[in-house]
């Protein structure tokens, strides 16, 4: 058993994703409004608060962040970077605040999505943050200290989020939610490093 930060676990892929690290782990919950520590992942000091509240740990797990959807056309210079402020920079603000707080064999696990491979209509911000994240990832993986290790999973619609979110992905195929659980799992439990694991 490992303690795991677990960032954004109220949304439909981090509710998959803890119903399934849970089983095995000590998993502390963080969020904007729920969890067991409260904290907006936007500000960096707020971060390395938590971090401090929470004490050691062994591996972060975030499926936070936030993008606006709304056609090309209507994207202003402020709704693109809510993208890349939230669900990019969060995310990745959580590794560098982390990497001397983590333990010696751990790993941070950041989630995207499926537009920046497979783009939709009014998805323009998603796919800009998800790009971002990838590369953030991959590179970081090189860099991080030894033993620790960077991944990412970019998850489709999931089967759950139809009833919100279907209108918007046309066509797409949907994502049973044990699929993501697994990937999450491959992630935090396995040996891989610098990784992209898409689940489509």
């Amino acid at each position: 058993m490992v303690k795991i930060i677990f960032v954004g676990a109220s949304g439909d892929v981090g509710q998959a994703a803890f119903a399934e690290l849970s089983q095995r782990h000590d998993v502390v919950c963080i969020g904007r409004k729920t969890g067991d520590v409260r904290a907006d992942i936007s500000d960096r000091s707020v971060i390395e608060t938590m971090y401090g509240k929470v004490g050691a740990f062994d591996a972060l797990v975030s499926a936070a962040g936030h993008v606006h959807f709304a056609p090309l056309a209507e994207q202003t210079d402020a709704s693109l970077k809510m993208g890349l402020e939230n669900k990019v920079m969060g995310q990745i603000n959580l590794v560098l605040a982390g990497l001397k707080r983590l333990a010696g064999k751990g790993s941070f696990t950041l989630t995207s999505g499926v537009l920046d491979r497979d783009p939709v209509v009014a998805g323009t911000d998603a796919a800009l943050a998800n790009g971002a994240l990838a590369g953030f990832v991959k590179g970081a993986a090189i860099e991080v200290p030894p033993g620790l290790r960077t991944n990412m999973v970019s998850p489709g619609l999931l089967d759950v989020s139809e009833r919100r979110y279907g209108a918007l992905f046309p066509g797409h195929e949907r994502v049973p939610s044990e699929r993501v659980e697994r990937a999450f799992a491959k992630c935090v439990e396995g040996a891989i490093n610098g990784q992209v694991v898409i689940v489509e």
